[in-house]
């Protein structure tokens, strides 16, 4: 009389299974729902508990992540280079806007108690 061996998951070569993420949500709600019970869920799709608990996981921060988001248009970001340009520029046109203050005022000192008809 032989006796075989028990199979073991581990030996008989299977690979690793990657679930969608729309497999993974019909998962979740189909466990969230109660109708089903989640022993029979998990025997079906070939999951642990642990890899339920994880998807568990991964919909609340989907969800959280999702809910967090502000409505209304998004900002803009500059790259730091460009940045960095636009920051000098603005600074010398501020400069050249000082400059040009500075004249006007001079012009107007030298009009003010002048006539025009010279």
């Amino acid at each position: 009389m032989s006796v075989k061996p028990l199979n073991n998951p581990s030996s008989d070569g299977k690979k690793r299974r990657f679930l969608s993420p729309e497999k993974k949500f019909q998962i979740f709600l189909e466990a969230q729902s109660g109708q089903t019970p989640v022993g029979e869920i998990l025997r079906r799709e070939g999951i642990y508990s642990t890899d339920l608990a994880r998807i568990r996981e991964q919909v609340k921060e989907g969800a959280v992540e999702r809910l967090s988001v502000r409505p209304g248009p998004k900002r803009k970001t500059v790259a730091r280079q460009d940045y960095e340009v636009l920051k000098l520029e603005l600074q010398d046109k501020e400069r050249a806007l000082a400059e040009q203050a500075v004249e006007l005022a001079i012009l107007r000192k030298k009009t003010n108690g002048g006539s025009w008809d010279r």
